[in-house]
């Protein structure tokens, strides 16, 4: 008789189905190692808690870390590393000072060194070897009553004795027995396993698993850390039945490198408690964090200490809410021990200059120094002036180069950019063939604004047309470059061989075309332009050509809309005159 399965089995049954069904590679992480998930998402198993492969038996020892067939050792790097923490100075919202330590790398690494101020605790395991007239060698466990049993010698108590003394503490009980050629040594093999509490204001409060020589880092770390919101990295406590047993400052081990040697038992609290007071610093400093302070006011200069002010930082500006109200105060950094900051107050440091001098680069055919320092508010004879032009140089073709040129250069492609970009995406097709030839156009078009994005402009002052260039203020990190005289004419763009021919004071410019193999079909021979070597831009039907000059054949630009034509061909222009360089859709 058919019965029919309930729903809930029959998803059950599907469920189990799909699972067995899938690959290996969606059930294992990274190298194939079983996933986890955790305070931080998707982590490793560590390798202590990983299944046994099928037919292994559990009593069966597994390879030593490291060796081939072997776990990892500890200090090995996994397939997922925890990321690094995010920039203070890029940030999109303030950093809680302190908050960069807990990305999962104290609780990925377990301490199992020596340390010898470590008690021995029971249930800790030791290994002990004797030699000489009676010879042992074994892993003991500590038992409940705090004994090792050694044999020929009986119990012998070694819990509360430190790790340091342990040999003593065991070579003295052996050599009640044994009173000569009897040598031992004894040390910790593994410390003892503890569950501890962690809660308060971390991310997710628990039960946490680790060895007894783990720090409190570890077990914050596998919390999931302070919640940087809510808890303080100034007062965490420890507890053990109910007391407190210690305090930990953990900015005490951020910017000293201190923290409290604490070995830890099973039941153990560890208490993150609430946050205290709190400014918040940015501007020219090394350390923009929020900093937490134990007390609601305190003098700048210990907040500075902290934060750090770069090298050229002047002044710090502060906003401090008081009620409904927020006021500002502006202090400068000498005056910083009189200046008191409150708890909430928003801290910029700046760095208030104001220019005295000037660098001018120099290029080109100059005999001088190539960096010349001239007052703020320096003209452009002034540096001509200190000029020393080599032989061949052409002075009259002398070029200038400015930051801030370019910068506005690039801004107006930039637009000009987007303006083409909005049109090309944003185009209506009355019919599914023209939608498909417009998405052809639309790819090349972005394929070409990707092209033009890249381009960097040179930011050329134009000085040979202005009457009065002479009194041109200079700014910082100028370029005045003395071209070098030249009889060459460059020929580029949409021509069938671009070249550099020899300046014939006969030829126009269809003659230098011709003599570079005439026009390309792509050429648009209304938009010829001719660049002198100072930079400055006509059209061939009105320039007169010089030796130096290069002519630059744009291309002719073809599409369905007029629209579209005219604004690439704008762009092409801009390219062309800003950067000398010349594109093509």
């Amino acid at each position: 008789m058919h019965c029919p399965l309930p729903g809930l089995a029959r998803a059950a049954l599907l469920a189990v189905g799909l699972l067995l069904a899938a690959p290996a590679s969606a059930q294992l992480g990274l190298g194939g190692e079983p996933l986890n998930t955790g305070p931080r998402g998707l982590t490793e198993i560590p390798p202590a808690s990983r299944p046994l492969p099928i037919g292994q038996a559990a009593s069966q020892p597994l390879p030593a870390a490291g060796l081939p067939g072997g776990p990892p050792s500890v200090t090995a790097p996994t397939a997922l590393q925890p990321a690094l923490p995010p920039d203070p100075a890029t940030a999109l919202r303030p950093i809680v000072f302190g908050s960069q330590m807990f990305t999962g790398r104290f609780g990925t690494e377990p301490f199992a060194g020596f340390n010898p101020d470590y008690q021995v605790a029971i249930g800790d395991r030791l290994t002990v070897r004797m030699w000489g007239a009676f010879t042992f060698d074994a892993a003991l466990v500590v038992d409940a009553q705090g004994n090792l049993f050694l044999p020929n010698v009986g119990p012998v108590a070694v819990a509360g004795v430190r790790n340091a003394d342990l040999s003593r503490q065991l070579e003295a009980q052996v050599k009640r027995t044994f009173r000569s050629n009897v040598g031992v040594y004894a040390t910790l093999e593994a410390a003892q396993p503890v569950k501890v509490y962690v809660t308060g204001f971390v991310r997710a409060p628990g039960l946490y698993g680790g060895l007894s020589s783990n720090s409190v880092l570890y077990y914050l770390d596998r919390a999931g850390g302070i919640d940087p919101d809510r808890g303080s990295y100034l007062q965490v406590d420890v507890l053990r039945a109910g007391k407190r047993r210690t305090t930990i400052n953990l900015y005490r081990f951020l910017l000293e490198g201190q923290i409290e040697p604490l070995q830890l038992q099973d039941g153990d609290t560890i208490v993150a408690l609430p946050r205290k007071h709190v400014v918040q610093v940015s501007g020219d400093v090394l350390n923009p964090y929020v900093f937490e302070f134990d007390r609601p006011s305190i003098g700048s200069s210990e907040l500075l200490a902290v934060a750090r002010p770069r090298p050229g930082a002047t002044h710090l500006s502060i906003v401090r809410s008081i009620g409904t109200q927020r006021r500002s105060e502006y202090h400068a950094l000498s005056d910083a021990a009189n200046v008191t900051i409150q708890d909430g107050d928003e801290i910029s440091v700046t760095s208030d200059k104001y220019p005295g001098t000037i660098l001018v680069r120099i290029e080109g055919a100059h005999l001088g120094e190539r960096t010349l320092v001239l007052p703020y508010g320096a003209q452009l004879k002034d540096a001509v002036a200190r000029l020393k032009p080599a032989p061949q140089a052409q002075v009259e073709a002398l070029q200038l180069f400015r930051r801030s040129v370019a910068q506005r250069q690039k801004e107006l492609i930039e637009a000009s950019l987007r303006s083409l970009e909005t049109y090309a995406l944003t185009a209506r097709s009355a019919t599914s063939e023209e939608a498909a030839l417009r998405n052809r156009e639309a790819q090349q078009i972005l394929e070409f604004i990707d092209r033009a994005r890249n381009v960097q402009p040179r930011g050329q002052v134009i000085l040979a047309q202005g009457s009065q260039s002479g009194e041109l203020l200079m700014e910082d990190g100028d370029i005045i470059r003395l071209p070098e005289r030249s009889n060459l004419v460059l020929v580029s763009g949409e021509v069938t061989f671009p070249n550099a021919l020899a300046y014939d004071n006969r030829a126009a410019v269809d003659d230098y075309v011709a003599r570079s193999g005439g026009y390309t079909q792509g050429a648009d021979r209304a938009k010829v332009l001719v660049v002198h070597q100072d930079g400055s831009v006509g059209e061939a039907r009105n320039a007169a050509l010089s030796p130096g000059d290069e002519i630059m054949v744009l291309p002719k630009i073809e599409t369905k809309s007029v629209e579209l034509t005219r604004g690439i061909t704008q762009i092409i222009y801009q390219i062309a005159v800003a950067a000398k360089v010349l594109f093509n859709l």
